[in-house]
């Protein structure tokens, strides 16, 4: 999952202190240096400074540079850096990701300070592996935390299809709850590496192909036509992506991509939808859906928020999305739904052996 570039900014140094100090005390109780667990301390799309994000993992501290010109932030990045060093003298390493940054190697993160990120964290008793340099993004996705709880408390002793799995998250969490056995679907080895590595931390048994690398499409067609029907199917895809078998494009593709996975979903099973293209309203989503719905084979059972710390909290959020998220909370729009057959055919059981 990506997201798109916020909005501009021009407030200056001093105004950005302001508005991390107010951010920080908000997030006073998600802050302790003896817990690997990982939060947002600044959300800048709606905390008033755009061009600008802040998170940690562990005792890493990743400042996300979003301006068009990066250079044209290094005052405001240093002073930033030097505010949350003093704040949170425990953060060990730092690392800035610039979004516009003229090489590949520079959108991953370069060094602030310290010697190297740290390589995984806990989040509601579970560990996941990250990467803080394996691209552009931070390899945990911070807006599905409460997803994440949901598999980990739903999901237990089901068969799952995680598509555009990227380091597996999603799947570790079902995976943890219970018995469940889970198939990851990503086109990126490393990131799925990633996810092997969150089983071994938490000791769940890698089972022969639960991990597959390709590409969605293509996946997709193979798994039809082996009949293969899952209890609960997961999409959470990239905000843009091509490649020769088709186009991912949450803006107007939605549909598609859900008609592409829901004849894999086993009658009663569940259909989880993520959609976090920023300039798609909730109302807008929501149509999707209910074009699904009509059908009578689907129905929405549930959405799934953003944690505030993404958010923004009552006392710091100061800017509007520039689509209404509604009834969503948040451009992250997270969607259940329970699924119903023609054939009323369900997913075939399966035993720690399998």
């Amino acid at each position: 999952m990506s997201q798109e570039t916020p909005l501009s900014n021009n407030d200056s140094p001093s105004s950005i202190l302001q508005r991390l100090d107010g951010a920080f005390r908000a997030r006073d109780h998600l802050i302790d240096p003896e817990h690997i667990n990982a939060y947002r301390l600044f959300s800048g799309f709606y905390e008033g400074y755009p061009e600008l994000v802040v998170d940690v993992y562990s005792r890493t501290v990743v400042i996300f540079n979003y301006a068009a010109e990066p250079d044209t932030l290094q005052s405001v990045i240093r002073e930033a850096t030097g505010f949350i060093r003093d704040r949170y003298p425990w953060l060990r390493t730092g690392v800035i990701k610039p979004r516009s940054a003229p090489t590949s190697t520079a959108r991953r993160g370069t060094m602030l300070f310290g010697d190297s990120p740290d390589e995984f964290v806990r989040e509601d008793g579970v560990y996941y592996a990250i990467d803080l340099l394996l691209d552009q993004d931070a390899s945990l996705y911070l807006d599905t935390r409460n997803l994440r709880a949901w598999a980990k408390e739903v999901l237990s002793g089901k068969n799952i299809l995680n598509t555009f799995a990227y380091t597996g998250s999603l799947g570790v969490a079902a995976s943890a709850g219970g018995d469940s056995r889970v198939l990851h679907i990503e086109l990126n080895r490393k990131a799925l590496d990633i996810a092997k590595r969150s089983y071994i931390l938490n000791r769940i048994p890698v089972g022969d192909g639960d991990f597959l690398p390709g590409d969605f499409w293509s996946q997709m067609n193979r798994l039809r036509l082996s009949g293969t029907l899952f209890d609960c199917a997961i999409i959470d895809a990239p905000y843009f992506a091509v490649s020769r078998q088709g186009i991912v494009d949450l803006t107007s593709g939605s549909e598609r991509l859900i008609n592409k996975v829901r004849p894999l979903v086993a009658h009663g099973g569940i259909l989880v939808v993520v959609n976090n293209a920023l300039f798609v309203s909730g109302g807008q989503f929501m149509a999707v859906l209910d074009r699904i719905c009509s059908s009578g084979y689907a129905a929405i059972e549930e959405l799934i928020p953003v944690p505030e710390d993404i958010t923004g909290y009552p006392t710091t959020r100061v800017r509007n999305p520039p689509s209404d998220p509604a009834p969503f909370n948040h451009s992250t729009k997270i969607a259940v739904l329970r699924i119903a057959r023609k054939d009323r055919r369900t997913a075939q059981r399966h035993t720690p052996s399998d």
